[in-house]
Parts: C-alpha cells; sequence; structure tokens
C-alpha cells in the first residue's frame, strides 16, 4: 500500500516538467502581421468601412475610432487582446496592444504570446485583406 502511494507521489513528481514543457508550446512569438497594401483608388472612409466590418464579422469590438486609427478588442471566455489598426490610404497595419490570459510574456527579449493570437490575427487579415479587394471592384 506505502510503495503504490509513493510511485503515485514519484509519477505525479516527474509529470510536472512534462506539463511545464506543453504549457510553454503553446506560446509562440509575438510578431505583427506585414501591412495590407490597399488597393489603389480606395478612400479613407471605404478602408475604415472595410477594417471595421472585417473586425465586427470577428467578433472583435471598435473601441476607439479616429481618422487614420482604429482600436479593437477581442473577448473570447475569459481571454481579452487588444489591437491598434492604423491606416491610410495606401496601406493597413495591425499592431499588437495588450491582452490579458493570453500567456504574454518576455523570455529572453523576445515577446510570446499564446498560439491562438496569432491565428485571430491571420483571420483578421485575411479578412481585412479581402474587404479592401471588394471595396475596390
Amino acid at each position: 500500500m506505502i510503495r503504490s502511494q509513493r510511485a503515485r507521489w514519484w509519477s505525479g513528481l516527474l509529470l510536472l516538467p512534462v506539463l511545464a514543457l506543453l504549457m510553454g508550446a503553446r506560446q509562440v512569438p509575438l510578431v505583427d502581421p506585414e501591412p495590407i497594401a490597399v488597393p489603389a483608388g480606395l478612400t479613407e472612409a471605404k478602408v475604415s468601412k472595410a477594417i471595421k466590418a472585417a473586425l465586427v464579422g470577428r467578433t472583435w469590438v471598435v473601441t476607439e475610432d479616429q481618422p487614420g486609427k482604429i482600436t479593437a478588442t477581442l473577448n473570447l471566455r475569459t481571454h481579452m487582446a487588444k489591437i491598434e489598426i492604423p491606416y491610410d490610404t495606401s496601406k493597413v497595419a495591425v499592431r499588437y496592444l495588450d491582452s490579458s490570459e493570453l500567456m504574454y510574456a518576455e523570455k529572453k527579449g523576445v515577446k510570446v504570446i499564446h498560439r491562438n493570437y496569432l491565428s485571430w490575427i491571420q483571420n483578421l487579415v485575411t479578412d481585412i485583406n479581402r474587404n479592401l479587394l471588394l471595396a475596390g471592384e
């Protein structure tokens, strides 16, 4: 009986480093995407409308809307991500601002975040790009 309790205790103790490694695998370097080129001939109003449509389509909430810059927040369960989208008639950029419950950290000078954040941003960039192309037709 004591031997099996001791074996379970050691098994649990040995499992901790494995769990720590798995948690680390969920973090990836935080890299803002390349700027999105705006098709020629679009006005700043059309660019803003295309960005907002993409944000709403992906359940982001516009929290600040100024000419040339939109700030948006995504709330999923306990997770929160906040981004800034500066834009003009030539390009649109997406920049990380803040987050909670997304394992954001700086490790050895490299910013890291939960890998899902990058998927959310890539989906948003794809939608913005599509909306800009449709607005230019």
